[in-house]
């Protein structure tokens, strides 16, 4: 078969395979996650009981799955509501602002390996849709687009509320992208490339960077980097929480100050945008947390090199990539409903003069202890 065929229905394939089979159904069902572990916190039993009606057929029993499809139940509902534009807004800038919100989202994960490769037809087909050599880049400069969706929402709305909602988000966007920009230069220092495929490979043969427990990650210069490597570890994980909204970083829709933020004039499917935005750009995250700090697909401890030699170990790969995102997933919903929302002052305050200023000194400790050690 033509090469340039492959390439091209290979694309196509992978495009709807990790976007539309593999990320949406994923955002649909971290809804029902964040539902079901905060009813667990709180003593509770979260949804349970939508299933398959079959009482509505004549059987004496409905099939209620554990209410796994609670999420389809979700998605039909908001597709039948009536939607309702108010006629105070500016209506171009408040159809396109959930758009401009979820579309960033989805457009990052073309560049992060979601597995190795795979043989079809001879060929050496890579589990991802864009090998690009500046993933990270590609990434937060996609990423920042999202705060434009935020913006023209408040903006747009003509409500005030709305419009606080909107000016918070943009200032807390400006002031983390700042530091999640500042604390993975180390993480690019150490690896010396910007290519995800590449990093995820290194991490497979020489330890992940954070674990770094088999080939040459046992070095001493791979030691010693811990320190500032974990440094950069916890401020991009907290950074990524500010950028996603999360709490407790949720201002710009903070209900008891604001009603419900940039969204308050949301209904219907717009409204639903807007959360499939915030629960895509945290499984974005959360896979680039894995990709650069726990190997991505790597499953680890050697097994890589076994593991690829199978025409689908690709697959294998795949399923080691996803059961981390899902761990992560699950850790961001954890930590939403165990912490308190911070008050904005706290917020700026963190980013601008905490976070910045570590992400600097951490550049300089890990050039320092690059230089020593080599």
């Amino acid at each position: 078969m033509d090469p340039t065929l492959i390439l091209v229905l290979t694309t196509l394939i992978k495009i709807v395979t990790f976007t539309f089979m593999l990320t949406l159904p994923m955002v649909a069902y971290s809804v029902y996650a964040e539902r079901r572990v905060s009813a667990i916190i709180q003593d509770r039993v979260g949804p349970n009981r939508t299933g398959i009606p079959l009482t509505l057929f004549g059987f004496k029993k409905d099939l209620h799955f554990a209410g796994l499809l609670q999420p389809l139940a979700d998605g039909l509902k908001f597709f039948l509501k009536e939607e309702h534009t108010p006629s105070h807004v500016r209506k171009f800038f408040f159809w396109i602002a959930p758009v401009l919100t979820i579309v960033p989202a989805l457009l990052t994960l073309c560049v992060i390996p979601f597995g190795s490769s795979i043989t079809v037809f001879g060929e050496q087909i890579k589990l991802v849709i864009a090998d690009i050599d500046a993933g990270p880049l590609f990434i937060f400069a996609i990423a920042s687009l999202s705060v434009y969706g935020i913006t023209f929402a408040g903006w747009s709305s003509n409500n005030k509320y709305s419009f606080f909602g909107g000016v918070r988000s943009c200032a807390q966007m400006i002031s983390y992208e700042i530091a999640l920009g500042l604390s993975i230069i180390p993480v690019l220092m150490v690896f010396g490339q910007l290519n995800l495929s590449d990093i995820v490979q290194y991490q497979a043969d020489h330890g992940w960077l954070l674990l770094p427990f088999w080939g040459e990650g046992l070095s001493a210069e791979r030691m010693l980097l811990l320190i500032p490597l974990f440094i950069s570890f916890i401020i991009f994980t907290i950074s990524i929480f500010a950028e996603t909204n999360r709490m407790p970083f949720d201002l710009p829709e903070c209900e008891t100050e604001l009603v419900g933020g940039y969204h308050t004039e949301y209904s219907a499917m717009k409204f639903a945008l807007f959360f499939m935005g915030e629960y895509a750009a945290m499984i974005v995250g959360s896979a680039l947390i894995v990709t650069l700090f726990f190997g991505g697909w790597s499953i680890g401890f050697g097994a890589d090199a076994y593991v690829s030699d199978w025409a689908f170990g690709g697959l294998v790969h795949l399923g080691a990539f996803l059961a981390k995102v899902i761990a992560f997933i699950i850790f961001f919903i954890w930590v939403r409903w165990t912490l308190p929302r911070f008050r904005y002052d706290q917020l700026m305050k963190l980013g601008w003069v905490v976070f910045f200023e570590l992400a600097l000194v951490n550049i300089f400790l890990t050039a320092g202890i690059m230089m020593l050690v080599k």
